[in-house]
């Protein structure tokens, strides 16, 4: 029995998330199905790094499986092409020791967030950014940003209703934003992060960038430790898991 690794990509618009739902959509459910028939009927089952929403985007999510079957690593990865949707691929294959666990010795992941900060839509880029047409002060969020980075419980920027259990102590080691041209690109590294944390925090940093809060806004909302405090949700396509550190 051999274990394999996959870097998966996945365009997140027509599935209901990640993980397998009944009579819904998933991106588990399409690989599984796949790996079912390159295992003539029988039932193979992954595990992720972590699951995300319907609607987001991955491009570097990491899945393990293992399997029985003879097939070199290149091999692997073209009979998984030649099987999956077109909205999903496989980027990278290897063959790791029995003991790698996809989800839990993952040291850290990497999120970006697009937004599109142009008067007009682009057409192109509907479904992988969110239009926000509205002036923003980078540097102020920017300087937001600042006060993300480090250890702190993150309560206050996780969704209400996330049935997250033990602590909500997280940290972060990046937090910062890029301006390529109208896109700006918000950028997440750290530790581990709570149910719809970096949408939250995109939607609070927006606020911010708009003037409605100040950048030591942060410092309080991190403190309050209440979901009330921080800002709206961001909408989920222009959401990126980006890598997964190990």
């Amino acid at each position: 029995m051999k274990k394999l690794k996959c870097i998966v990509q996945y365009d997140g618009t027509a599935f209901s998330g990640y993980q397998v739902q009944p009579d819904s959509r998933t991106v588990q459910s399409e690989i599984e199905s796949a790996l079912t028939k390159l295992h003539k009927g029988q039932i193979v089952k992954i595990t992720a790094s972590g699951r995300t929403d319907a609607g987001v985007h991955a491009l570097g999510q990491v899945i393990h499986f293992e399997t029985d079957l003879d097939i070199p690593l290149e091999g692997w990865k073209r009979a998984l092409t030649a099987t999956l949707p077109a909205d999903i691929r496989i980027s990278e294959v290897y063959f790791v020791d029995t003991s790698f666990h996809a989800r839990y010795d993952t040291t850290g992941k990497e999120y970006h967030y697009h937004i599109w900060n142009a008067g007009e839509p682009d057409l192109f880029r509907r479904l992988y950014s969110y239009h926000f047409p509205y002036e923003l002060d980078i540097k102020a969020m920017k300087k937001a940003c600042s006060y993300l980075e480090g250890e702190h419980d993150f309560t206050s920027f996780c969704a209400a209703r996330s049935g997250v259990k033990g602590d909500k102590i997280r940290t972060i080691m990046k937090a910062d934003i890029e301006k390529r041209g109208e896109e700006l690109i918000f950028i997440f590294r750290g530790s581990g992060f709570l149910y719809n944390m970096v949408r939250i925090l995109v939607g609070t940093l927006l606020e911010v960038g708009q003037g409605e809060r100040e950048p030591e806004d942060m410092l309080d909302i991190i403190a309050r430790k209440d979901r009330d405090a921080a800002g709206k949700t961001a909408p989920p396509h222009g959401l990126f898991l980006w890598k997964v550190y190990y």
